[in-house]
């Protein structure tokens, strides 16, 4: 007879799972990041003119095989903590979206170049040394992370991402065949497939149903580049590559082995980057509050301890200190991971800890990291609207933890009316301040958990509420 815990261990933190189901459960956490883990780095470097066609091209390369080694790493410390840094819950880690904003800003100020992209590592250094104080003092903070604040951030981390799932599915916004056919087509064709494997068959099949659903994708994809054109003309009469084409000379043209390399630029001190990000670190503490939040209610269906917050909050910090010395933007919890988690309650370390091994590989072998890189951005979409969509059931979840009274849902409708509003309509603080701007302008889970934690503590409470 089959042990129990054995035979369910995937929805185990903790369970015994052997190595055959636990390398294609982690390949698709790899597969839901991957892109995602190298955009940041991707646009920063860019607007610090240290992008492809520069004379810092290979820099660039460089720090892109780094992103995916350093993030495999800090996520195996959250999973299995070392002291007091990890929370020992099922979180992937990889570099922040949530810096373009004021990275870019930084950037701009300080007019681009390497010296620039240098003062936003040393900011870097410095405000998750930061972050990692305030995991510390987490504990006597608790208190202002109710369920109703927690469930707000979560809310606007699911519907801020939303948009940019529905923008993969469409072939990725800057493509020029946006939304064609051929793109809406293969993202239906992986939801579908991952809708039908989640809900019609069992066993790993079912658990692995992302994961399917993305190989099904390439075979299309690449079935496609041989029976339809791959080229088009755009209005302005230049030719480009269908945004879905499999680009398989990217991978021919990796190399095999390569060793990251440490500072690999110059950390430079400059107020005028960390002050900036000093405060999103603070932001981001926040929303590591809502990730583990949400995936420890959407997956293990019960709240967060204050050590799993903590040590968490306190991963992400020193996490990315460490990335910056080696050149990465921020590392922090992925909310597309946590969409993944929900959505499958697949929460088991082993499986977790197996896709952090192959981001560590994927380092070090860029032609492993090359196949997963020429994903066509369709592919992942058909994916990401599903996953991200169940961040949003999570955080209804956590609202919804405690009885709905009046002052939940005052706080409630007014962190989503108003801060998420001023989140996703940024131009309405184009006459404020730029520090303004840089806090509230870039995503709408940043004014959306300040005007939560606000409202919590200035809001009496009733007998109701208590």
């Amino acid at each position: 007879m089959k042990d129990s815990k054995t035979s369910r261990a995937e929805y185990d933190f903790y369970g015994k799972l052997p190595l055959s189901k636990a390398i294609p459960l982690g390949l698709q956490h790899v597969l839901a990041m991957f892109v995602g883990n190298l955009t940041p780095l991707l646009i920063i470097t860019s607007a610090c003119g240290l992008g492809a066609g520069s004379e810092y091209a290979s820099l660039q390369v460089s720090l892109l095989q780094n992103a995916m080694w350093i993030a495999g790493i800090v996520t195996l410390v959250q999973l299995y903590a070392i002291g007091p840094a990890g929370g020992k819950v099922p979180i992937i880690m990889g570099t922040s979206s949530g810096f373009i904003g004021v990275c870019s800003s930084v950037a701009s100020a300080m007019g681009g170049g390497i010296l620039a992209y240098g003062a936003v590592m040393c900011a870097s250094v410095i405000g998750g040394l930061f972050e990692g104080v305030l995991g510390f003092m987490l504990k006597p903070l608790r208190r202002f992370f109710p369920p109703v604040v927690t469930g707000s951030v979560v809310l606007s981390i699911g519907l801020s991402l939303i948009a940019v799932g529905v923008n993969s599915f469409g072939g990725g916004s800057s493509a020029n065949d946006f939304g064609s056919m051929e793109n809406l087509l293969l993202g239906a064709i992986v939801l579908l497939v991952i809708v039908a494997l989640k809900h019609g068959t069992k066993g790993i099949t079912s658990a692995s149903s992302i994961l399917i659903g993305i190989i099904v994708g390439y075979i299309v994809a690449a079935i496609m580049g041989v029976v339809l054109p791959t080229t088009a003309v755009n209005a302005e009469g230049v030719e480009y590559t269908k945004a879905w084409v499999l680009n398989w000379d990217k991978v021919k043209e990796a190399s095999w082995f390569a060793l990251p390399k440490p500072l690999p630029v110059k950390l430079v001190f400059d107020l005028r980057a960390v002050l900036p990000i000093l405060i999103m670190f603070v932001v981001t503490a926040v929303e590591t509050i809502g990730d583990i939040s949400g995936v420890m209610e959407g997956g293990m269906g019960r709240e967060a301890t204050d050590r799993e917050l903590s040590g968490g909050v306190i991963c992400d910090g020193i996490g990315s200190s460490f990335a910056a010395l080696f050149g990465v933007l921020p590392n922090t919890s992925f909310s597309q991971n946590v969409g993944l988690v929900t959505m499958t309650k697949i929460v088991n370390r082993f499986a977790l800890a197996t896709g952090a091994v192959f981001l560590i590989l994927c380092g070090l072998f860029p032609k492993l990291a090359a196949l997963i890189s020429i994903m066509p951005q369709s592919v992942l979409g058909g994916a990401a609207v599903m996953m991200f969509s169940s961040i949003v059931v999570s955080g209804i979840q956590l609202v919804t933890k405690n009885p709905i009274t009046s002052r939940n849902i005052t706080i409630l409708s007014v962190a989503l009316g108003l801060g998420y509003g001023l989140g996703s309509n940024s131009s309405i603080l184009a006459h404020l301040p730029q520090a303004v701007q840089l806090i509230f302008g870039g995503s709408g889970i940043v004014p959306a958990a300040l005007v939560a934690i606000v409202l919590n503590i200035v809001l009496p409470e009733s007998k109701e509420d208590a």
